[in-house]
């Protein structure tokens, strides 16, 4: 299965390369809005995960973008480190899947993934 992390942080970014290559998903990655927005727009995925502090774009603005413009219904979990209700209320009604805030348990996040992706531990 193939996901696509939008994360800014580096160090995120290979952290979660390394803990779900290990789980045996195929990871792609994108550093900013930008990237992000061409990876979607010429690539399928299963599962998009993405951060709402993004460059030059949003995480909220690539999801709608994805939602609406796109029209696909690939699930969506956002990691961010924004806890505010308003952002995850608009997420929410963008249709993501699940939002989650940094810091999180690295298990909880591959089971939630797994249980997403219909995938049994």
């Amino acid at each position: 299965m193939k996901i696509l992390i939008c994360e800014d942080d580096r160090l995120m970014q290979k952290a979660l390369n390394i803990l779900l290559g290990k789980e045996g998903f195929q990871i792609e990655q994108a550093l900013d809005g930008t990237e992000a927005f061409e990876k979607v727009k010429s690539e399928e995925y299963d599962l998009l995960i993405v951060d709402i502090h993004l460059p030059y774009s949003s995480g909220i603005e690539l999801i709608e973008y994805y939602r609406h413009d796109l029209l696909k219904e690939t699930p969506i979990i956002v990691v961010t480190a924004i806890n505010n209700k308003q952002i995850r209320e608009q997420a929410e009604t963008l249709g993501i899947t699940k939002y989650i805030v940094k810091p999180y348990d690295p298990k909880e996040l591959v089971r939630t993934i797994k249980s997403t992706l219909h995938i049994k531990n």
